[in-house]
């Protein structure tokens, strides 16, 4: 008899290729040494739960690199920012996508339209500052404005005191620049007809998954 793989958990050789690939295909730091992997085995909870390993990219193509060669293994990847989540989020017997240590750059910022375009690792506080130079801010702020980044926010959908004034982390997020788990890259938000005939355009991935979100809003539409 044969013991069934458990998803997710690659055996010793992957673990060595997804390594040596890492190495050779990127510019992030990779760990997978005790130390690391006891730091990243807890989070603002009570749950632990020690990662495979701990991948910390230098720049979004490193992310995108990661994403894909733990898809070709079939590893499981978490994506973690400051790890002030309190239910477990951060935390996973997976390969540890940190983006806070490099990935925090406000790209732009568009004070007329009242727009922000920022690296999934901006403290939440570091945007309001910025923001606050134009008179603005930026409305959500959990407890831990002070830390949170602005992925965790958004996989979260954070939200603190003023989220009943200025809306939660949804509310407060135009267009998303997203990467899925098997290493499909778009932008996603309003979409009308062009924008729509666009992503069925560009085919894969992509134009499945925004064909399956319609789909989904019009048979849910009037419930």
């Amino acid at each position: 008899m044969t013991r069934p793989k458990t998803s997710g958990a690659p055996d010793l050789n992957q673990m060595l290729m997804l390594r040596q690939q890492l190495g050779a295909q990127t510019t992030a730091e990779i760990r997978f040494d005790p130390a690391t992997r006891a730091m990243y085995a807890s989070e603002a909870s009570n749950y632990r739960q020690p990662p495979i390993g701990v991948v910390i990219p230098r720049t979004i193509d490193d992310f995108e690199t990661t994403v894909e060669l733990c898809a070709k293994l079939g590893v499981a990847i978490l994506p973690r920012g400051a790890g002030t989540s309190m239910c477990g989020q951060a935390v996973n017997a997976a390969i540890c996508i940190d983006h806070s240590k490099y990935l925090h750059a406000i790209e732009s910022i568009d004070a007329a339209a009242g727009h922000a375009i920022v690296q999934p690792g901006v403290i939440c506080d570091q945007l309001k500052k910025a923001a606050a130079a134009h008179g603005l801010t930026f409305g959500p702020d959990p407890a831990t404005h002070s830390r949170c980044t602005l992925g965790g926010m958004i996989g979260n959908n954070s939200c603190g005191a003023h989220s009943v004034m200025a809306g939660k982390t949804v509310e407060n997020i135009e267009r998303l620049d997203v990467l899925t788990a098997t290493g499909a890259r778009f932008w996603v938000g309003p979409t009308d007809a062009a924008a729509y005939a666009e992503h069925l355009a560009a085919g894969g991935e992509r134009a499945r998954i925004v064909k399956g979100l319609r789909e989904l809003a019009e048979r849910y539409a009037d419930d």
